[in-house]
């Protein structure tokens, strides 16, 4: 007897869009992190470090706010985000794109480039694909 695949709406194999309020919640919570980083702290450790880990955790739980898969899918696609906007900063992108004299640009998608930034972000991705992947 052939056997049946697991077509539940909860199956982990599936991709959909919903809304889910814990991730944005959490989300949330690390804009506002992100935020108070920016405008008062003024060190060479957490601001650099911590925010560049952060903003890949601020990006993993926005993702999983709207989008149902697996753990690593999310986690590897918001990493090569992060990946290709570093290098868009290598390349100077703000300034092919003539924003550089837009501060709120400037800060989004950042004037330099920096190859600590790219080990952040992959720290960053891996502790949400840990902590979710323990989860299940």
């Amino acid at each position: 007897m052939a056997q049946m695949e697991n077509t539940a709406d909860d199956s982990p194999r599936k991709t959909r869009l919903r809304f889910a309020l814990k991730p944005f919640l959490i989300f949330l919570l690390v804009f506002v992190i992100e935020v108070f980083i920016a405008l008062f702290v003024r060190d060479s450790f957490v601001r650099p470090f911590g925010g560049d880990i952060l903003v890949v955790v601020m990006m993993y739980y926005f993702v999983k706010s709207f989008i149902q898969t697996k753990p690593l899918y999310i986690a590897v696609g918001v990493l090569l985000f992060a990946f290709a906007v570093e290098v868009g900063q290598y390349f100077n992108m703000i300034e092919v794109l003539g924003m550089q004299d837009n501060k709120v640009m400037r800060v989004v998608i950042g004037s330099s480039y920096s190859t600590i930034d790219l080990i952040c972000y992959t720290v960053g991705a891996s502790i949400c694909y840990f902590v979710d992947f323990k989860k299940k």
